[in-house]
């Protein structure tokens, strides 16, 4: 693709999520939404593969049928209320259509079918905007409308995301569907951190992205696309051997290393009110734990089962220089966690 276009689309990109983002007004940030998703098509589809193609159509039908139940929300509240506003969200159907559509727009459960495919029918660096990226807009919109919603409905579809997200992945062997469904868990914990507090839920996503763009970015210099590709990963940057196994514990929820902050606020200010909701959610987190370890393991401990068809894969140079002080950002944030929680 030509290097204008794709700046121009990144360009585009970039400017719908900050309209959203900024924006009071419904229009606007269903405008925002839509310049967002039309600029992502095209750099999914840039392979000229018919998987990509697929990838782009599905990514396409679902981001669509979500804006148009954002719209359809807004203009019930309208109807109803007379209010454009985003704050002003009040009408019992439009927050429930609302919350519905924001669900798959982030991809949560039980409106997640187009993650995985999606992701897999992408390059690693397009997965990775999609992880990451397009996840800001519609969390602004959460955050935004978050005292009209109901937080029985955000917690339950936080904890089936959580819970299908995890065992979902389990017996995938994609390295961009196992990060589709970490992606999933992920997004059930952000939308159970929303019901709860909004400042915890800011804390969530912020670790949420700072370890899936730390991830992706391991992928990306390595190449590995499937677990067995993760086994040359010595060969080939021998560095990331000890920061993708912390970067992975992270995802994990392992102490002390900085994924375990939100699921610890989360579930300390939970717990006392919702204590079955709470072990649940911890339990959900062993699934996503062992597929975590078993892409450690494979990293890590393992040879591939046989010689890599490669013989010079070793001398391609990898580019880790961006992705340090992520690296070290998701091991190392867990001290300064009361800061976070105060600001």
């Amino acid at each position: 693709m030509n290097p204008a276009i794709v700046t121009l689309l990144l360009l585009s990109l970039s400017l719908g999520t900050v309209i959203t983002m900024t924006s009071s007004h419904w229009l606007l940030a269903w405008a925002g939404l839509e310049m967002n998703t039309l600029a992502i098509i095209p750099i999914i589809s840039k392979q000229h593969h018919p998987r990509a193609t697929e990838a782009a159509t599905k990514y396409f039908l679902a981001q669509a049928t979500a804006s148009a139940l954002i719209l359809l929300s807004s203009s019930t509240n309208a109807w109803k209320t007379g209010q454009w506003d985003i704050s002003q969200l009040s009408a019992p159907e439009a927050t429930v259509m609302l919350t519905l559509a924001l669900a798959m727009k982030l991809g949560l459960a039980p409106m997640h079918f187009w993650v995985p495919e999606v992701l897999q029918g992408s390059t690693l660096t397009t997965a990775m905007i999609i992880s990451t990226w397009q996840k800001l807009a519609p969390t602004s919109l959460l955050l935004l409308t978050i005292n009209n919603l109901n937080s029985t409905t955000l917690i339950t579809l936080g904890l089936l995301s959580s819970i299908l997200g995890g065992w979902l992945g389990l017996n995938q062997t994609q390295t961009r569907k196992i990060m589709a469904f970490s992606s999933i868990a992920h997004m059930g914990w952000l939308f159970t951190a929303l019901s709860i507090n909004p400042n915890i839920s800011l804390i969530t996503l912020i670790a949420y992205l700072l370890l899936t763009t730390t991830m992706f970015s391991m992928l990306i210099s390595t190449a590995s696309k499937t677990l067995l590709d993760l086994g040359t990963t010595p060969s080939l940057a021998p560095t990331l051997l000890a920061t993708s196994m912390l970067t992975l514990m992270s995802l994990g929820g392992i102490p002390p290393l900085t994924g375990f902050m939100p699921k610890w606020l989360i579930l300390t200010e939970l717990a006392p009110a919702l204590p079955t909701i709470s072990c649940l959610l911890a339990l959900s987190t062993l699934p996503s734990l062992f597929f975590y370890l078993r892409m450690s393991q494979m990293t890590t401990l393992a040879l591939p089962p046989k010689t890599t068809l490669m013989k010079h894969k070793w001398r391609f140079k990898t580019y880790m220089a961006y992705a340090t002080p992520t690296i070290i950002l998701s091991a190392l944030l867990l001290p300064i966690t009361p800061l976070m929680v105060n600001i």
